[in-house]
């Protein structure tokens, strides 16, 4: 191989891919670069009304790869993650229609801004059952397929910076527990399955400009969430795939277990508070500093020894 074809073989993808929550703006745009960098089948889980919502973006992306020379596999798949048998019933064809499922990317998620004392047991128990219990149901479905095919396999769970900090201003409790919940999965997976050459890494995204975002809660807090950002600014869906494009190539083979923070280090709110104090103390020293040297200079220093000196202030 030349040196330029060695570089692209190493962030190149092999095979299938099912990628959950796939209508959505991050799995999409992950759909799309799994595809320009080789997968050659690709299956999308969604619900219906994801589906409608995406329909035009969607077509226009199997359009764009149908025009070319090697023929794609483009399978939808109405799925309910919290539902076991429609998944596993919807893995089954996908392996049918493709061969095989070498790939796992979980975007399916749901995101309800609500406050700890004001949030229903129905509400908590929602998110956690697609964040978390969905994530947990589609990876057991494909790793048993990946377990029986025998070659190994590359699932990539999404995250969410929330579940390492909170996202407030924005009441998310409930979103944070099931993301960290997600970050416990994928390390325990990643141990329990590396026998069978799986891989289970995941990525923490900060906030990405997607539908969701645009939600009147998100959109009052933008301006603090962005001061909480060293990069200051929200991130986009293209700033996701490439971290999701290399957990799946071999430039990763030696990854597992992971979480991956793609949040512009965005802060929280103790690191904020202690960078404004150590501001805020760091000018009074700069200050006091500054009195005292002068108070010095004034009074004048006389040297006592060449290893002593003694202020007299």
């Amino acid at each position: 191989l030349s040196p330029r074809e060695e570089a692209i073989t190493r962030f190149s993808v092999s095979g299938n891919v099912i990628v959950t929550g796939g209508a959505g703006d991050l799995g999409r745009a992950s759909a799309r670069a799994l595809l320009q960098h080789g997968a050659k089948g690709l299956c999308i889980f969604d619900t219906e009304a994801g589906f409608a919502t995406s329909r035009q973006a969607l077509d226009k992306m199997y359009a764009e790869y149908s025009a070319e020379a090697h023929k794609f596999i483009f399978l939808e798949e109405v799925v309910n993650v919290t539902d076991e048998n429609a998944i596993e019933r919807s893995v089954k064809k996908a392996v049918e229609k493709l061969g095989s499922i070498d790939i796992l990317v979980c975007f399916a998620g749901i995101a309800t801004p609500c406050k700890s004392e004001e949030m229903t047991l129905a509400l908590w128990s929602s998110i956690l059952n697609v964040n978390t219990t969905g994530s947990w149901l589609c990876a057991k479905a494909v790793g048993k397929e990946m377990i029986r095919q025998g070659t190994g396999g590359s699932i990539v769970f999404t995250a969410s910076v929330t579940g390492h900090h909170p996202a407030f201003p924005v009441p998310q409790s409930a979103y944070s527990v099931s993301k960290a919940g997600v970050i416990a999965l994928t390390k325990n997976l990643a141990a329990e399955w590396a026998e069978h050459g799986i891989r289970a890494n995941s990525i923490s995204p900060g906030l990405i400009e997607t539908r969701l975002s645009q939600v009147p809660a998100w959109e009052a807090v933008r301006r603090p969430w962005n001061e909480r950002t060293p990069l200051g600014r929200t991130g986009v869906p293209e700033e996701i795939v490439g971290p999701v494009v290399m957990l799946c190539s071999p430039a990763a083979r030696y990854i597992t277990g992971i979480d991956i923070l793609i949040d512009g280090q965005c802060i929280d709110l103790t690191t904020r508070l202690i960078m404004l104090l150590t501001q805020s103390f760091c000018g009074d020293i700069r200050r006091w500093s500054t009195r005292i040297l002068t108070e010095v200079i004034e009074q004048g220093v006389q040297l006592r020894s060449r290893k002593s000196l003694e202020y007299h202030i």
